[in-house]
């Protein structure tokens, strides 16, 4: 495995939480395991896997799964020799907690193992937006020095999305000529941004959105302080995500959530002072994770808003009590409905762009108040 220094942090893990590699057990996704356990039963073990998903859903959590077997397993023969039976089938991917291979996989030392991800810029202190090719380039060096004697050797991509042009053909030449015993484990939160090539040249399993029983069960794995009273709004709000409900547990998503419930609640004529203390809450926060769970809440409401207006249906389950009273009043006719959904994907594009050329957050937010309370006037006929 590559040898990061421990003071280095890596990008493959939210911060505050346990790393993927930790897990003792991977959390849903049983369709997935039973397909990648046929094909290594039935001798069809393909060399580059691409384990696809939306963010946070434990697509590392699963690749680490897979590669701890792939290491700790030996090969099988396709089937019975002169001098031994067919090889035992696999049930499950489980190995045991005291292996000594999976020892040295979670102290980073094993040698038949190398995970490529965004490198840490020491000087700046931030991760660099791209893998580049000097990361994929790494790999020859891998390939000639971690054992070839008829064990398997891995390799981790997270996340193949963030490679550049340059990687992403570099990489490629690997795949069309893998090396003896090499599998390619490449994680994609969006496979579309990918090459064709390299997508045709991969397994895919593809991983859902996680139910709300699976992202409890998640969270209780976490060295988290969670109210049991929180625990079903983080579920429904974090859409199926176990990362970002830790995300929300770190940064108090259901409390900004109600927040902004308790604020729009006023439309079509919200407190001015009441708004402006709500943003100044996030003064100075240019950068801040806050201040991205603030607009992802408000991207949930206005999206639970949005659906609620065109089908009449409580969304379920509710975040806050009176969540069916605000929207009926925010969203009175079905037609209204398509407003929300826009203003949505408004809010969205005006946060990101706001981001992008540092506007004052207190301003930013702001401007996302004043425009709700444009659109909830249109829905009562104010304007």
């Amino acid at each position: 495995m590559s040898n990061d220094d421990d003071s280095i942090p890596t990008s493959d893990v939210i911060a505050g939480a346990k790393h993927p590699s930790e897990a003792a057990a991977v959390i849903g996704h049983r369709d997935a395991e039973i397909l990648f356990v046929d094909a290594l039963n039935g001798g069809r073990l393909h060399h580059a896997w691409m384990i696809t998903g939306p963010k946070g859903i434990g697509k590392a959590t699963f690749a680490w799964r897979l590669t701890k077997y792939l290491l700790c397993s030996p090969i099988r023969e396709d089937g019975p020799s002169l001098f031994s039976d067919a090889p035992e089938v696999s049930q499950t991917l489980d190995i045991d907690p005291d292996h000594p291979i999976l020892r040295r996989i979670h102290a980073g030392s094993e040698g038949r193992l190398s995970v490529v991800r965004r490198p840490y810029d020491a000087k700046r202190k931030v991760f660099k937006a791209q893998i580049t090719i000097e990361e994929i380039r790494k790999l020859k060096s891998f390939f000639a020095l971690s054992a070839a004697d008829g064990r398997r050797r891995v390799v981790i991509i997270d996340a193949a999305d963030d490679m550049n042009v340059n990687a992403a053909n570099a990489l490629l030449k690997v795949l069309e000529e893998p090396p003896q015993h090499t599998i390619l484990l490449l994680i994609s939160h969006q496979p579309s941004r990918l090459l064709p090539t390299i997508r045709s040249r991969c397994r895919t399993l593809r991983l859902g959105a996680l139910s709300q029983v699976d992202i409890d069960a998640v969270l209780a794995t976490q060295e988290l302080e969670i109210d049991a009273a929180e625990m079903g709004a983080l579920s429904t709000l974090s859409a199926g995500s176990a990362g970002e409900a830790i995300r929300l547990a770190q940064h108090n998503g259901p409390a900004v959530y109600t927040q902004i419930l308790s604020l729009i609640a006023q439309a079509p004529k919200i407190d001015r002072p009441s708004a402006i203390k709500f943003s100044e809450q996030y003064a100075g926060h240019t950068s801040s994770e806050d201040l991205d769970i603030l607009a992802l809440m408000f991207d949930r409401l206005l999206s639970r808003l949005a659906v609620f207006g065109a089908t009449g249906n409580a969304p379920a389950p509710l975040v806050h009590a009176g969540e069916i009273e605000i929207f009926t009043k925010l969203c009175p006719a079905p037609q209204f409905a398509q407003d929300w959904a826009e203003l949505c994907q408004d809010l969205s594009n005006r946060f990101q762009h706001g981001r992008a050329v540092n506007l004052d957050p207190v301003a930013l937010v702001l401007d996302m108040i004043f425009k709700i309370e444009q659109c909830a006037k249109r829905a009562q006929g104010l304007t």
